[in-house]
């Protein structure tokens, strides 16, 4: 697959997991791709290492998504390695959760910080780098639409606001032909989330097909955003979650 050849991506958040998934998904179909992480220098290297072996550049830039100017940076960065932008994916986040009358203002703080405010700076860095075609796609979650348990008001009022951002933004950037979107996962197999983790069980008997996601099902997902398959769809959250908002 090559629909994507030519193109150059910024994955964020990108050693493991989901962001690894779609910046392998993204090499693969023809990108180039530059990544972030936090700490995990080696995993980023790994994951840039299987990109360069689809014969596609790789960049591994160490970025706090908690930090405004890293983000800003890392965004600048990516597009002079690059040699330009096409596509910049919003991966990065963090889940804190609990009641909200026992979360910290540290916790707020950490989940206001990565999950809204560095999907905001990272779109409005990349904006400039972008023309017609360029995509901008987020990774929200179910539980922005829904929240079928306790405990994660915060988080999912966090992800909620990724969906305001997404139509507000589209519409900003449609007369340019740039598409906006956000694609929400539901319970994904993953460090942060595992299929046998204590609360795994409760998580599959709310999904209609009964299992967890993969982090390949989310990279499906997003690599069609940013396909030229999708040129006519902005300003709209793709749900992969296995019926579990049914």
């Amino acid at each position: 697959m090559s629909e994507l050849a030519g193109k150059r991506a910024l994955v964020t958040g990108a050693s493991r997991g989901i962001g690894a998934a779609i910046a392998l998904a993204l090499a693969g179909r023809g990108a180039d791709v530059a990544l972030t992480y936090e700490r995990s220098a080696e995993r980023a290297a790994e994951v840039a290492r299987r990109i360069e072996a689809m014969g596609r550049r790789a960049v591994a830039l160490q970025a706090d998504s908690a930090d405004p100017a890293a983000v800003t940076r890392s965004v600048a960065a990516a597009a002079e390695q690059l040699g330009g932008l096409d596509i910049l994916v919003n991966n990065a986040g963090i889940a804190r959760g609990g009641p909200l009358v026992e979360m910290g203002l540290s916790d707020i703080d950490a989940l206001l910080d990565v999950n809204i405010r560095s999907v905001v700076l990272a779109s409005q860095a990349a904006i400039p780098h972008l023309t017609r075609g360029g995509r901008i796609i987020s990774i929200g979650s179910c539980l922005a639409e829904r929240v079928p348990f306790p405990g994660v008001t915060v988080y999912s009022m966090t992800k909620s606001a990724l969906l305001a951002f997404t139509r507000g933004l589209a519409r900003e950037l449609g007369p340019q032909g740039i598409t906006v979107n956000l694609v929400q996962p539901g319970s994904t197999d993953t460090d942060m989330n595992p299929a046998d983790g204590d609360l795994a069980d409760g998580q599959r008997a709310m999904t209609a097909l009964g299992h967890y996601g993969t982090p390949d099902d989310i990279a499906a997902a997003v690599a069609f955003l940013a396909s030229p398959a999708a040129r006519q769809i902005t300003g709209t959250a793709l749900t992969v979650d296995g019926g579990a908002n049914a």
